[in-house]
């Protein structure tokens, strides 16, 4: 089903530009940073992505796209449902602990955590490879292109605005299918550094 799913992504005119796991190991255990997220179209492309690489993958989805129908499919396909509105939800904990129980596990977060435009993404994704002690890995999903890639593995230091502003300029060539909902601004996180 996986290999039909990627064929369907191909057919649609995309290309994967993907290490595999022995080009790059650290993908086996990491966060990996899915951007940018401006519609529905890319959670198939990055589903695709993650299991043309053959990760054993958790891809974090909000859950209002859950109900009886979709909630085999996505359970299926490696999906976590969050509620995003339970601010009690401890997701960093849950996936740190995920994390640190697997020798072989990737967490897939949206770090923009909605499809609309944001100034900011979401902290949580680099709270997460921080406490794990885990590199983020920069996949980007170029729709000028039509190219799914990874651009680098990430090492945070910690210290979270200035690694945003270097973590920002990898998305800086990246087209996003409605770009107005897609900031590649750094300004965000200079502003923290003044």
């Amino acid at each position: 089903m996986k290999a039909i799913w990627i064929l369907l992504v191909r057919l649609r005119g995309w290309k994967f530009q993907l290490p595999t796991i022995e080009e790059c190991p650290e993908l086996k255990r990491c966060v990996l940073v899915m951007a940018p997220h401006t519609c529905i179209e890319d959670f198939f492309v990055g589903a695709a992505s993650v299991w043309k690489i053959g990760l054993n993958a958790k891809i974090f989805m909000k859950d209002s796209f859950e109900n009886w129908l979709t909630a085999p499919i996505l359970r299926w396909a490696g999906v976590v449902s969050i509620d995003r509105g339970n601010k009690n939800n401890n997701l960093v904990g849950k996936a740190v602990e995920m994390l640190n129980q697997a020798d072989n596990m990737t967490v897939v977060i949206t770090p923009e955590g909605t499809r609309k435009a944001v100034k900011r993404w979401k902290r949580g994704f680099y709270e997460i490879a921080t406490q794990a002690q885990v590199p983020i890995a920069l996949s980007t999903l170029d729709y000028k292109n039509k190219v799914a890639t990874i651009k680098k593995i990430f090492y945070p230091t910690g210290d979270f605005n200035a690694d945003m502003i270097e973590i920002m300029k990898e998305y800086q060539d990246v087209h996003a299918k409605v770009p107005s909902m897609f900031n590649k601004s750094d300004a965000a996180y200079r502003d923290k550094l003044i």
